[in-house]
């Protein structure tokens, strides 16, 4: 018998749970089935730039699970954007924790509800230059900093934002146009 899956570990549960291409009825389209930790493993990787071991410390899996997970995940909103099919977002091993917020202009780090806003402001300064903490340490970014060398995003060196969080990442993916 096979061992069961892994609870994946993921920073909130979508607002949205559907996508379908504009100006088609709901019922007249095929629905592909895109699981919880699937877009997680997306947001972590594609959104927020983590590479795949940083993805995997923060879904508390390995990194070939998360490198799976991802793989599935693409590919299915792949043929769903090249054969216009709907995406419902559900199910799969998962569990929620919350998010380590960290503010850049005073480096104070809290924990956010599982729902909180990408955008949310720091509780002590009130700066909106807020990004998610990805060392379950607090210590956004200390030995986390390169990305995945030659894949073309982020540059370079460690940036300081402040005392409590250390350069936590490019500043890319925190849900702001």
């Amino acid at each position: 018998m096979p061992r069961p899956p892994i609870e994946r570990s993921v920073g909130g549960v979508p607002r949205a749970t559907l996508f379908k291409p504009a100006g088609v009825p709901g019922r007249e389209l095929e629905q592909l089935s895109l699981a919880v930790d699937e877009l997680e493993a997306i947001r972590l990787v594609d959104l927020e730039s983590l590479s795949h071991e940083q993805a995997a410390s923060a879904m508390g899996v390995s990194r070939q699970t998360v490198g799976r997970v991802l793989e599935r995940g693409r590919a299915k909103v792949a043929e769903a954007l090249v054969s216009g099919k709907a995406i419902l977002i559900g199910g799969g091993q998962y569990r929620v924790d919350p998010r380590q917020l960290c503010c850049d202009a005073c480096g104070v780090v809290w924990a956010a509800g599982p729902n909180a806003d990408p955008r949310a402001e720091c509780p002590s300064c009130g700066s909106e230059d807020v990004g998610t903490c990805w060392d379950p340490a607090g210590h956004c970014g200390e030995g986390h900093r390169r990305r995945g060398g030659g894949r073309g995003r982020g540059a370079g060196g460690a940036e300081v934002a402040g005392p409590g969080c250390q350069g936590r990442g490019n500043g890319q993916g925190r849900g702001r146009p």
